[in-house]
């Protein structure tokens, strides 16, 4: 499951690296939380758009979102038959613009569990290309809200020692495939959605302060020599405290 992510690289090397004309001046956020405006790039037309989309997916047939769990995460598994996701499998497929993500690992259970956070980049230092499915949700009052969810996966051997789960992560010949809607069908895109090679990750332990989305600072991307111990759960955004999908099968967002 991916539940925060950061955007650290400036807005220039995104859009070389996605090739979209747009030229937006966006800051550095190092704790991206469920429910915020996230950036990411989708193909309308045959050509590649930069937009801001709120991370929390509702498909555009939603009539009343009161009482629809947030869905910040898809199964690549469930995508093609899953009525939440088909059409915009089919039609609306974008790629979160990130740098890295970060996970929890989890030891003993109940009260006395501990969770550390870990950090997951690129090796390389590449923009990491997330696959996303996203929608235009239209309330009964004529407003319209744009919203993504992050596709995901199983988790390659770097990540297995900390979850089961990870991000879709595409590599850069992929991007192309994975967002003309056009040209490549639902079924060769969910293809394009597996568990990444090893040697493109590497992955270390961060301060638990990455826990309280009200941190966003660089600090927080600093490895630690060891882990350090989270004693309590990370917190979820005020806001709106939002329910994971069934997708990811749990309670919270970790």
């Amino acid at each position: 499951m991916c539940g925060r992510f950061l955007i650290a690289q400036a807005p220039e090397i995104f859009a070389e690296f996605y090739a979209y004309p747009e030229r937006p001046n966006f800051p550095p956020r190092y704790n991206v939380a469920p429910t915020q405006p996230v950036p990411v790039v989708f193909a309308e037309h045959g050509r590649r758009h930069f937009r801001l989309m709120r991370w929390g997916f509702w498909p555009a047939w939603l009539k009343d979102p009161k009482g629809f769990p947030l869905i910040i995460n898809a199964r690549v598994e469930t995508i093609l038959g899953k009525a939440t996701f088909r059409g915009a499998v089919r039609h609306h497929r974008c790629v979160f613009l990130a740098d890295g993500f970060y996970e929890w690992r989890r030891e003993g259970s109940g009260r006395g569990a501990v969770r550390t956070p870990y950090l997951i980049r690129r090796a390389d230092g590449a923009p990491m290309a997330l696959a996303g499915l996203w929608d235009a949700w239209l309330g009964a009052d004529g407003s319209e809200l744009d919203t993504a969810a992050i596709v995901t996966t199983d988790a390659n051997g770097t990540l297995a020692a900390v979850h089961d789960r990870m991000p879709a992560i595409l590599a850069p010949e992929q991007v192309e495939p994975w967002l003309d809607t056009r040209a490549t069908g639902p079924a060769e895109a969910a293809a394009l959605c597996r568990p990444c090679p090893d040697a493109w990750l590497r992955m270390d332990p961060v301060s638990a302060r990455v826990n309280d989305v009200r941190n966003d600072d660089a600090g927080l991307i600093e490895p630690l020599s060891r882990p350090e111990s989270a004693a309590t759960p990370p917190a979820e955004p005020r806001a709106a405290r939002p329910r994971s999908s069934d997708e990811d099968g749990q309670g919270s967002l970790f």
